[in-house]
């Protein structure tokens, strides 16, 4: 069920969630943290709050969703709230700002927080250059932002460590997490060689290559490189031999490959947002390997 609240306030909104309480039961029983999802009011807001729905059906929350609107418009608050089928397994309270009401975003949503559960927040979009430090930042225990299809995402990443505080995490650190177990793995089998060299290619435009590469700086006290490219790791060892995985950019299963054994295919598809979302989730714990990972990226050689 959608409910629209048009030129609103919040009183007034959590007088609603009140009633639709009442007539609905008790939809926050069993919430486990808050999510608080900041982007802008577009095209993509449904997309957006469609992967913060699909990651409640694994952790039940309170989503509120700050969209901004024009900067230019007269200051209005427009709000709808979301239960049932339409909210996955939480209720989702999308809140439009507009005007000069878009600058006080961290007033606008501390009345809809739950009491006594964690809060986190989701930046899908634009992200601030510090995120502890901004005003629904420091609301928060778990800071996630994004930097896939950013204008410079290269960079973006690259950027976070300079930002980071504990906390911290991005969407491009999880959509790896396949990628770091398989070469774990694989590099846990015999003949146990020492590492001498890494290779890690993939699209320029794909921070998720990028912390591939960090990681691997972080683990092992050699060169790694970061191409542009096919999409693949390579490891070389002393012995001479080399392990491979590679995958086509838009496939689903990789090859493995290494010196002297028959290769191998593995399922490797790229992650969703919401399943991405729904590991960083998870945990509420600060992310330490995802620091590493990024202090990794200052090793990184690219060419």
């Amino acid at each position: 069920m959608i409910t629209d609240i048009p030129a609103t306030t919040t009183g007034q909104v959590n007088k609603k969630l009140v009633e639709l309480r009442k007539t609905g039961g008790a939809v926050t029983l069993g919430r486990v943290l808050t999510l608080v999802v900041c982007t802008r009011d577009s095209e993509y807001s449904e997309d957006i709050i469609d992967a913060a729905n699909e990651a409640s059906r694994e952790h039940p929350c309170r989503v509120i969703v700050v969209a901004w609107g024009s900067r230019d418009a007269e200051p209005r608050l427009d709000a709808q709230i979301r239960v049932g089928g339409d909210a996955g397994a939480s209720e989702v309270v999308v809140l439009r700002l507009f005007g000069e009401l878009a600058d006080h975003e961290s007033s606008v949503v501390v009345p809809f927080l739950l009491p006594d559960t964690p809060v986190v927040v989701w930046w899908p979009e634009t992200a601030p250059e510090v995120p502890a430090e901004d005003p629904v930042g420091k609301l928060a225990i778990r800071r996630i932002t994004d930097a896939t299809d950013r204008a410079d995402p290269a960079a973006e990443i690259k950027s976070r460590l300079a930002s980071y505080s504990s906390g911290d995490s991005d969407l491009a650190w999880s959509r790896i997490t396949y990628w770091r177990a398989l070469l774990a793995s694989a590099v846990d089998q015999p003949p146990h060689s020492p590492i001498t060299s890494a290779v890690v290619s993939g699209l320029v435009d794909e921070p998720a290559v990028d912390m591939i590469a960090g990681w691997l700086a972080s683990r092992v006290d050699v060169p790694v490189t970061r191409r542009v490219g096919p999409l693949f790791v390579e490891i070389n060892f002393a012995d001479g031999g080399a392990l491979t995985i590679s995958r086509p950019q838009t496939g689903t299963t990789a090859t493995l490959s290494r010196t002297g054994k028959p290769d191998a295919r593995v399922a490797l598809r790229r992650r969703e947002t919401s399943e991405c979302l729904a590991e960083e989730l998870r945990r509420l714990d600060p992310d330490e390997v995802y620091e590493t990972a990024l202090a990794g990226l200052t090793k990184v050689t690219y060419e």
